[in-house]
């Protein structure tokens, strides 16, 4: 019951950020095109220093069993997400903004946080695998959805900011580089910086919407129930039925931290790609509202099915 109460705490504070971006944009302090600056700040600063800090940690037997379950878990819901909300799409005739929705979730700016709350800043690391396979995707696949582009080149998928920041991470962890503390602390800071920056954006995206279409649109109801319910379902039952628990003595804790990312909202970067390439920002940034603010009750609820599967 206290995790579930800590969940809906952190899911709060990142609405109250979404309200700050409202206020902004409703009151003329900024213009609602003054977000895509924003956008752009947080797609290429403060998204690689939270995956580069994420890996600024001393390496051991333990982390790197960790690691490797955090990694085995995300690439197995990756591997049930893709072809089943395409499946989904296709059935429902969904949009590509709609399908990015269905399989990217908030798994740097909501967890983080909540695992720090949670679990304790120590787990704070097996956010990491999760993040990296999301993000080498959501460079990838998700932005050739959403920008209806299906060619995909060598430079397209290593030459992005997401996945070499994945890679200047990866180096430092295996290589236990230590980062000067002065680069260190930027880089703590600036990362701190992505959840509230991810939610200022979507609530300036939506200063000048009226907020009742959010509730009137039935499709963003079935795309919320997908996002938060079904498909976090179909992962926790296939773990379940694998018995990846077994794996290590920490393992339970670690696909707990897949499972917060699986059932999370909509991914936030879903909407930042959406404004920078033109392709319906706003409605993109609804579907975020609509799934950060049913995740209050959704996500308490799959952990709570999690523990007691």
């Amino acid at each position: 019951m206290e995790m579930a109460i800590l969940l809906i705490e952190q899911i709060i504070e990142l609405f109250i950020m979404l309200l700050c971006g409202l206020f902004l944009v409703k009151t003329n302090l900024l213009k609602e095109r003054d977000s895509q600056t924003l956008s752009t700040l947080l797609l290429y600063i403060a998204a690689p220093c939270a995956i580069i800090n994420a890996f600024a940690v001393e390496m051991n037997q333990e982390t790197l069993i960790g690691l490797g379950i955090s990694f085995l878990g995300a690439i197995l819901v990756h591997i049930i997400l893709i072809p089943t909300s395409h499946i989904i799409s296709k059935f429902f005739h969904f949009n590509e903004i709609e399908e990015a929705t269905l399989v990217y979730s908030n798994s740097g700016n909501l967890i983080i946080p909540l695992v720090t709350s949670i679990l304790g800043s120590e787990w704070v690391l097996y956010t990491s695998g999760y993040m990296m396979v999301q993000t080498f995707l959501i460079w990838t696949h998700g932005k050739s959805l959403i920008c209806n582009k299906k060619e995909m080149s060598f430079k397209n998928i290593f030459m992005n900011v997401g996945v070499v920041s994945i890679l200047i991470g990866l180096v430092i962890f295996i290589f236990q580089i230590p980062l000067p503390n002065l680069v260190s602390e930027t880089v703590s800071k600036i990362s701190a910086m992505m959840g509230p920056l991810a939610m200022i954006i979507i609530g300036m995206l939506i200063g000048k919407t009226d907020i009742k279409k959010v509730f009137v649109n039935k499709r963003m109801y079935l795309v919320s129930f997908f996002r938060l319910i079904v498909l976090p379902l179909i992962c926790i039952i296939v773990i379940k039925i694998l018995n990846l628990e077994a794996l290590s003595s920490n393992a339970y804790q670690i696909l707990m931290i897949t499972t917060l990312a699986t059932c999370a909202p909509a991914a936030a970067m879903v909407t930042q790609f959406a404004q920078l390439y033109h392709r319906d920002q706003r409605y993109a940034s609804l579907l975020n509202i609509m799934t950060v603010l049913f995740s209050i009750i959704t996500m308490p609820l799959m952990i709570m099915i999690y523990q007691l599967l």
